[in-house]
């Protein structure tokens, strides 16, 4: 073999090396995501956990509300619909925004149960609800830290994928953009539910 060929089996060799080193990366970043929506998804579920114990303490106190109580507990099967959704395919933007828009429908149904809540004042005065409220409270921060987690995920993935030269591995083996969790659309659906006593 002369020079020549050395010179561009050392090439090819540096360039294999290096498409397989991208899509190692590539790998493991989509597994990140996999991993943050696994946090996400905890909290979720504790959250979701939570939501009968509270309206089955309000619904005590709460005998003409219970339209207020039965769209609860149906936002919160809906939501909890969507993030086993997002669980099997997290990368899957359709997926992620169902579930951001049933978050914000469950958002807005626990926002209108605090507000019946404020007009009890035997039901306010609850310990176990109070004690629901703050678990819940706790939670939704929770939510939050591992939303932002899931959403660095997500960037950094994407500006792999999508960056000259990796974006030609990228492409090549179909890693597709991924689609973060964003906040909803509204002022009021940004506002997180008020729980506190």
């Amino acid at each position: 073999m002369d020079a020549t060929g050395v010179v561009l089996l050392a090439i090819v060799a540096i360039i294999a090396l290096w498409a397989i080193a991208v899509y190692n990366r590539l790998v493991r970043q989509r597994n990140e995501i996999g991993n943050a929506f696994a946090q996400i998804d905890v909290q979720l579920k504790r959250r979701y956990d939570l939501i009968p114990n509270l309206v089955e303490i309000a619904r005590k106190y709460l005998q003409h509300e219970r339209e207020t109580l039965e769209a609860v507990i149906a936002a919160r099967n809906t939501a909890r619909a969507a993030a086993g959704e997002v669980r099997a395919q997290p990368l899957d933007a359709a997926r992620v925004g169902a579930l951001t828009a049933a978050e914000g429908v469950l958002g807005g149904a626990l926002s209108r149960l605090m507000a019946v809540v404020e007009a009890y004042p035997q039901l306010k005065a609850d310990q176990s609800l109070r004690d629901l409220s703050e678990e819940l409270a706790h939670t939704e921060n929770r939510v939050g830290f591992a939303r932002q987690a899931f959403n660095d995920a997500v960037l950094d993935f994407n500006n792999a994928a999508e960056q000259f030269p990796a974006n030609v591995v990228a492409r090549l083996f179909r890693f597709r953009s991924a689609a973060m969790l964003e906040a909803t659309e509204s002022a009021a659906e940004r506002a997180a539910p008020r729980v506190s006593f």
